[in-house]
């Protein structure tokens, strides 16, 4: 299990800061990076000792064809290991929390405490084909400036934050522009980030925080988290969306520190 996990998984590029002894793996959603997640990362530095990854075909992390929940749960535990980290809490924002989850059931020995924002243990329709379109679209050889991007984004995604986000890895190659991600990879394996978790079991600690405002994480939820999460507690931020802690980051901060540091 462990060479088979070794051949097919990546070495995670991952950004570690903290005063702490006790180490907290941080994961970011779809589209982003290690840096969506600065916010957080300074809340619990004081107290411990963070890392934040970059999931596989994101940010400054490889690139692979394969793109899958177990895959990505896999970079996280080979990079672990090469951390010389046997056990840790995660804190994982949408797909991130997928991750998160995935690794508490098939992984339990190495997890502590997780939390997770904004997303449930299900699989989600398709809720990003807009967003590739747009992505996709985008003739990089033709593209003059990140104002140019922007502007033709905007006919497939009119919200401006999501903008922002999404170009946040456009990047110079040369005379032209790339994307940092691997745009292909994800566009062709949508159909398998949108599974759900493993669907084993997990008895220790887990906090659910949803976006009042967000639809990911819905009542009738509820009594599948509890059947596989039996000690979860969910939370709710009133007026927040799927960014929720980029959109409340004291609220969304204190409740992650004061339950992670709960004895």
């Amino acid at each position: 299990m462990r060479s088979e996990l070794r051949r097919n998984s990546v070495l995670l590029h991952s950004e570690i800061s903290g005063e702490g002894q006790y180490p907290v793996v941080l994961l970011h959603g779809m589209f982003g990076s290690a840096s969506n997640l600065i916010s957080v990362a300074r809340a619990l530095e004081p107290d411990f000792k963070v890392i934040r990854m970059d999931l596989r075909n994101q940010g400054k992390s490889p690139h692979r064809d394969a793109m899958t929940i177990s895959l990505m749960t896999d970079d996280v535990i080979h990079t672990l290991d090469e951390l010389n980290i046997a056990r840790a809490h995660f804190l994982g924002h949408s797909l991130g929390g997928k991750v998160a989850m995935d690794l508490a059931v098939r992984f339990p020995e190495r997890v502590a405490k997780v939390v997770v924002a904004d997303i449930a243990p299900v699989r989600y329709g398709r809720g990003h084909d807009a967003i590739l379109d747009g992505l996709l679209g985008m003739d990089m050889q033709a593209l003059r400036s990140r104002q140019q991007a922007d502007e033709i984004l905007a006919k497939s995604v009119p919200e401006l934050p999501i903008r922002q986000f999404l170009l946040k890895n456009l990047m110079r190659d040369g005379d032209s522009w790339a994307w940092k991600m691997n745009l292909s990879a994800i566009a062709e394996n949508y159909d398998h980030l949108r599974d759900a978790p493993d669907s084993g079991n997990f008895d220790g600690p887990i906090l659910f925080i949803r976006g009042g405002s967000s639809g990911y994480i819905r009542e009738e939820n509820r009594v599948g988290i509890m059947r596989q999460f039996p000690d979860a507690r969910i939370e709710t931020i009133a007026d927040a969306g799927h960014w929720l802690h980029a959109e409340y980051p004291q609220i969304f901060n204190e409740m992650t520190r004061g339950f992670l540091l709960e004895e």
